[in-house]
Order: structure tokens, then sequence, then C-alpha cells
């Protein structure tokens, strides 16, 4: 009788972990809930900008230069951002939903993850969903904008990890998206550099980039997305430069191309080396802000060149009032007609439309599914 106790011991401990692990005992169910976990600046920031206008004043010392960031980071808690959707300023840099948000309905959550800033102000359920680290204005190294970059980002998400705010099988049930538009290259260009001379600096930002993806992975991520950078030349800020359609620039769009394609050499690399399991995704931003570009039609579309929210002189930008709080910015008739809503960032149609394009591409294969 002895032995028969000792041999089901024996047995039960060696089976105890995965009971555990698959949340099977006592009734304890493992939270096995998808989870999206957001790396970048203002294209997937979810409001973690801070409202007041110090990070305004920082980019207004730089308005001398055309290729320096055309909004004042604090103006996406101003109205009309957020007139679309929530009907409000929610912080994000748009009229409505950001990328982030259109990712998290990919996933099939119920509302998109909890920004950084906001941890601590919110139920610990609603971390359940992930959490949105990026910050607007920022890139993958310092920028103009003093908040956190990309590393400083996965840094914070590690110390949660540390803390045991998600274990081992939240981050096997999670994705993770790292997003960078390009707030390197717009510091590089307004402090000396050129479109001529950017190669070296791009090989910099992409092995940056390689770093942030291996981070992320190490730390449990199984679903990793990375998004291209757009055609620069597209962005209203920059096409307002160009005397003809941003789809034959060859200034800007270049500096897209070479930066896209080395990134995507270096996502196929890694899913070439990984031995863990782990998905590297590429979304191609590029082609899918081209494909809208190119056929605005197809998403009801009808300008694709100029913000719909812009301000009414060289020296304001939409969401700027003056002393006596009168809007110094004019909004088109039409939010829902247009591809961008400010100078720089998509409409909540815009995005609607760019991520159509990318479930048409990679996203829709499949492969960031759990």
């Amino acid at each position: 009788m002895m032995n028969s106790h000792k041999q089901l011991f024996y047995h039960l401990r060696l089976f105890l972990p995965f009971l555990l692990l698959s949340g099977q005992i006592m009734g304890i169910q493992a939270d096995t809930t998808n989870k999206l976990f957001v790396f970048g600046d203002s294209f997937v920031d979810g409001g973690n900008t801070p409202k007041d206008g110090s990070i305004g004043r920082v980019i207004s010392s730089y308005s001398g230069s055309a290729l320096a960031p055309a909004v004042p980071l604090s103006d996406a808690w101003k109205e009309p951002y957020g007139k679309t959707f929530p009907g409000e300023p929610a912080g994000r840099f748009s009229d409505g939903r950001v990328l982030s948000n259109y990712i998290a309905m990919h996933l099939g959550l119920p509302s998109p993850p909890v920004p950084y800033e906001s941890r601590n102000d919110v139920p610990s359920d609603d971390l359940k969903n992930g959490i949105n680290f990026a910050y607007g204005g920022t890139g993958l190294n310092d920028t103009i904008v003093p908040l956190p970059n990309m590393t400083v980002q996965i840094n914070f998400f590690e110390k949660l990890v540390e803390e045991n705010v998600y274990n081992v099988i939240d981050l096997s049930n999670s994705m993770a998206m790292l997003s960078s538009f390009g707030n390197d290259y717009l510091y590089f260009l307004s402090t000396g550099g050129t479109v001529w001379n950017v190669r070296p600096f791009t090989r910099k930002l992409v092995d940056q980039m390689t770093t942030n993806l291996i981070r992320v992975q190490r730390l449990g991520v199984k679903k990793i997305a990375v998004t291209s950078v757009p055609p620069f030349g597209c962005i209203p800020v920059l096409s307002a430069q160009l005397p003809y359609s941003c789809l034959f620039d060859l200034i800007f769009n270049p500096v897209s191309t070479f930066h896209n394609n080395l990134l995507k050499e270096a996502v196929t690399t890694l899913n070439q080396v990984t031995t863990d399991g782990t998905t590297f995704l590429f979304l191609d931003l590029y082609e899918s802000f081209l494909s809208v570009i190119s056929n605005p039609s197809a998403n009801n579309i009808t300008n694709v060149n100029s913000g719909c929210c812009v301000g009414v002189s060289k020296d304001y930008s939409c969401g700027n009032v003056d002393e006596n709080n009168e809007p110094k910015y004019t909004v088109c008739e039409n939010p829902e007609s247009t591809l961008f809503w400010d100078s720089v960032h998509p409409s909540h149609v815009g995005w609607q439309a760019v991520y159509n394009n990318l479930e048409k591409g990679e996203l829709g294969r499949g492969r960031l599914q759990f």
C-alpha cells in the first residue's frame, strides 16, 4: 500500500506542473485571452502623450524647418481630434481610430490595449488585453520630442514581465506590434541631414529595429509584427513641397523604399534563424498607402493630398487656438472623404482603408492567429 502511494505521489509530482500551466487544477482557469503589446509613435499611440503643452513648446522651437513635426503633440488631446470616434479628444492623432485599434480588432480583442500611462488608473482586469507603450513624436532613437523612445518602451514592458504582471502563458498568447513612422528621419533632416546622405543612418535604424524585435522575442512573445515606413513623399507636410503627384516622387519615397527593403530582409532572416516557434511579420504600410492613393475611389476617398484639419496659416496647425480660445484651424466638411486627418496623420477612414489593404496581404493570411 505504501509503495502504491509513493508511486501516485511520484506521478502527480511529474504531472502537476502541466496541470497548473493549463489552469485545470482546483477550477482555476489560465488567462488565455489574446493580448496586444504596442510599441512606437503617433501612428499607433493610444493616448500616452501628455496633455500639457510642454511637448508642443519643444516642437514649436523647430518651426523654422518645414521638415519638423507639424502637429504640437498636446493637440491630440484637444478638439477636433477624436471628432469621429469616440466623439471627443482621446489622445490619438486622428479624428478617430489609429492603426493599433484596427490591429486589436483583427485579433478579436473586445477593446484596444490600455495606454501605459493609464495602467494604474484602470482596474487590473483591463490589462488583460495588453498595453500600448507607444508615444507620439518618438522614434527608435531619441528625437526632438522628450518622451520614451522604443528602447525605453520595451524597458517598460520588460519591467512588467519581471513583476509578473504578464506571465509565460500571457506572453505565449500575445502579439507585439512595433511601428516606427519615421520621426527619426524628421529629426535627421531637421538637424542638418539630407536625403542624399541618409543611407548609413537608415542602416543604423534598421539594425536598431532588429535589436528591438529580438528583445521582444526573448521576453516570450510568439507573434511579432513590424510595420514598414509609409511613402514619405505622400505625407502632406512633405508632398506639399512637390510640384507633382507623390506617386512619382523621386526624393522622399526612395528613402522609404531603401528602409523597407532592409527591414524586410531582416524580418526574413529572423524567421529563418528562429527555432522557438516565434513568427515575425512584415506589415507593408508603404504599399498599403500607395494602393489607397492610386485608387482612392475604392474606399470612397476623394482627397489624398492634404489634411482635413489644417491651420489657418503656416503658423498654426490642427487643434491650435488663440488667446481667446478661438480656433486657428479649419476642418473640412467631409472627414470621411479624406485619407489624412492633419498634415501628418491618416484619418479614421484613412486608417480603415490602409488596414483593409493590410488584410489583403500578410495580415490576412492567418499567421497572427492563435
